[in-house]
């Protein structure tokens, strides 16, 4: 049996994993047959699982001269009718990013791993860090949709891996896998699935081909692509396009693409969110965070139950689209709120606009070491007292 059996072989089997080994197997039971990359500290695991693992099931993997290559050649084989990963961290992901734009701006299904690391520049090579939160959002220029998906344990990583192809193939959308060193190459105990369900497929245009227009969409705002071979014209570009795919200025046919493209997840949210609550029934102070410092935030509430006090976790498990409803709503009956990350105050931006005026505190380490619970536990205990 071979190591990436368990995963395919029908039998449940529990496997002690990285969350880096987890991630290429997931990636391999959702049918990613693709990986172009470059390594790079902390991801580096990823590609050399799928080296060793891909070509073991008709798979190609490919070491790229750099991120802006690799990225292009993940879009090429997904074009081609792949699916198709790479993985990267905080300097490689900055790389990627124009072609990372092209990859929405043109609708073309992926996944991008992004391990974070210390920052900026080249930072911190082995230490983790919670600063790409941001970046994950907007990197690329101009306006367009993308899916960010936060796993905080290693058998997340492997579940949100196949759940991010599953997205990215339904949604025609780039769908980042943001998690941190911590988690990436912590090792833990894994639940394998036994053989997989059917994994979701995009959808494949049919019909009369002198009628198909590639970026022509129905009620679910997603358009069909053209498998290759299946002899339907297409123009792909990362210009402004019509329904036919070739590039405009109209006004009318930009506002018209533009709108669909920007709202064509909303579609889709009850299949994209995910999030995750721990006693935030009663809470009045409620904690928000991802990745370690969730995990950490996780013991830190438990300590302040211990001590009869009202505090509760709600972690975002899609990172973006921001779960923005779910949150007012756990935090309806809460009068603080508490974001420990290790960064400079990302994601207490976004909870702030999303909460409007409700106190929102943040608990920011930027050292290179993971926030402690005993540090969470200790500001939620004081926010809870009323100091």
């Amino acid at each position: 049996m071979n190591a990436i059996d368990p995963a395919l072989s029908g039998t449940p089997v529990m496997k002690l994993l990285s969350g880096n080994h987890a991630c290429a197997l997931g990636a391999i039971a959702a049918g990613c047959r693709f990986f172009a990359g470059y390594p790079i500290t902390p991801s580096s695991e990823v590609a050399e699982r799928l080296a060793l693992q891909l070509p073991e099931v008709g798979g190609v993997f490919v070491q790229m001269e750099d991120e802006i290559a690799s990225m292009a050649a993940v879009i090429g084989a997904s074009m081609g009718g792949v699916k198709a990963m790479t993985a990267t961290s905080g300097p490689g992901f900055s790389l990627k990013q124009e072609n990372l734009g092209y990859a929405a701006g043109a609708e073309i299904p992926c996944v991008i791993v992004n391990v974070m690391r210390g920052g900026p520049s080249t930072g911190m090579p082995t230490r983790p860090s919670q600063a790409d939160v941001m970046q994950a959002r907007w990197g690329s220029h101009g306006d367009y949709p993308i899916i960010v998906l936060a796993p905080a344990s290693v058998e997340e990583i492997y579940t949100e891996t196949i759940r991010a192809f599953d997205l990215a193939e339904v949604c025609r959308s780039p769908v980042v896998l943001l998690h941190d060193q911590v988690v990436a190459q912590l090792s833990e105990t894994v639940a394998l699935d036994a053989a997989p369900a059917r994994r979701a497929e995009r959808k494949w245009a049919s019909g009369p081909r002198a009628d198909y227009q590639p970026y022509a969409t129905e009620s679910d705002g997603i358009p069909a692509m053209a498998r290759p071979g299946d002899g339907y014209r297409v123009h792909t570009t990362g210009l402004t396009h019509s329904e036919s795919g070739f590039p405009t200025q109209n006004p009318e046919a930009v506002t018209r693409n533009l709108s669909r493209l920007f709202t064509k997840l909303d579609h889709h949210r009850d299949r994209i969110d995910s999030w995750e609550t721990l006693h935030c029934d009663d809470a009045e102070v409620l904690i928000v965070a991802i990745g370690i410092s969730a995990r950490a935030a996780t013991r830190a509430v438990e300590q302040c139950r211990a001590q009869g006090l009202r505090v509760g976790l709600f972690r975002p498990i899609t990172l973006w689209p921001f779960p923005e409803r779910q949150l007012r709503e756990v935090a309806a009956k809460a009068r603080a709120v508490l974001v420990p990350e290790m960064n400079a105050g990302q994601l207490r931006l976004e909870v702030e606009r999303v909460l409007g005026g409700m106190p929102v505190e943040g608990l920011q380490l930027i050292s290179g070491e993971p926030i402690v619970p005993a540090d969470i536990a200790a500001r939620a205990s004081a926010l809870a007292r009323g100091a």
